[in-house]
């Protein structure tokens, strides 16, 4: 599947593994007949993954790198890793949580010199010559080289003076009709997702007053009461917990994204890219502070 997705088409992966074109087809049926799901959308003109296919796919490369993880490991053994990391990572991630994080890792590896770009943009690993980009999205594109490393969930919230003035929504719908300030560079865009108790999903058109490229001004403006906002728990979890805002449609899910390291290529992982990502897993959890600080703030109307 991999090599099919990798290569662009059924004839390039049988190329490219030395088999028939029929050989490849014929493994990629037994393995959807197999798991009972379609992973590939064939056309004559096209070939594109389905929403199985594109998990599935994902979550093969990511068994395939920690294996070529380990083995590089394996064949760095102990060696300390020494020169210039490169990193890219969010703009609010970087200052909220990521700087925090840093001096425990350089005191691991005190031979590692940082260079870090915080940015929203997408950056283009090889052309720009980063090593690691950090990245908060719901599912990446299958062709990425990437590692999860934690949840990061989004929190509705407003500051309790604007509630006090507009009233506080109690379904998803009525979101129309309050002022919204939204996040530019939000997965979901203004197409705002939410999942009741039954498992249904419910997309609200926000119209928001104010779009801005800066979730840390989204938040003030939100704390001074100037509208509603979907940001991550990491970046309003003080507020939260102060008051100074407030979540609202607490019976209702809404978007779970992941952070993701982003990295060149699995094969021979440089040890200073390997211990970076490693750090962070371990230092982050699985349970990060920024989601179980959240699970104790409860709605207020």
């Amino acid at each position: 599947m991999l090599q099919i997705v990798d290569s662009g088409g059924f004839a390039r992966a049988a190329a490219a593994l030395d088999t028939s074109n029929a050989a490849v087809t014929r493994q990629v049926s037994a393995l959807e007949a197999h798991l009972g799901a379609r992973l590939l959308n064939r056309t004559t003109r096209r070939l594109s993954l389905t929403d199985a296919g594109a998990e599935f796919c994902a979550r093969a490369r990511g068994i395939l790198e920690q294996i070529a993880e380990a083995e590089t490991i394996a064949a760095q053994g102990a060696a300390q890793p020494v020169g210039l990391l490169r990193v890219s990572a969010p703009l609010s991630f970087g200052v909220m949580r990521l700087a925090a994080l840093l001096p425990g890792f350089r005191a691991r590896y005190p031979q590692l010199r940082l260079d870090i770009d915080l940015s929203d943009r997408v950056v283009d690993l090889a052309n720009e010559g980063v090593d690691v980009a950090l990245r908060i999205a719901g599912r990446l594109d299958p062709n990425l080289i990437a590692r999860r490393i934690a949840p990061v969930s989004m929190v509705v919230c407003a500051a309790p003076g604007y509630l006090n003035r507009h009233g506080t929504p109690s379904e998803p719908a009525e979101l129309a009709q309050h002022e919204t300030l939204s996040f530019s560079y939000l997965w979901a865009g203004d197409d705002w997702p939410f999942t009741d108790g039954d498992g249904k999903v419910t997309r609200v058109r926000v119209h928001p007053a104010v779009h801005a490229t800066s979730g840390d001004l989204l938040r003030e403006l939100a704390v001074a009461g100037g509208g509603i906002i979907m940001q991550p728990t990491f970046l309003v979890a003080k507020e939260l917990r102060r008051g100074t805002l407030v979540p609202i449609l607490s019976d209702y899910k809404t978007l779970v994204l992941n952070l993701y390291a982003i990295y060149l290529s699995h094969r021979h992982l440089p040890s200073k890219v390997r211990v970076f990502i490693d750090y962070l897993v371990q230092a982050i959890g699985s349970e990060p502070a920024w989601e179980t600080q959240q699970e104790h703030v409860t709605s207020r109307t």
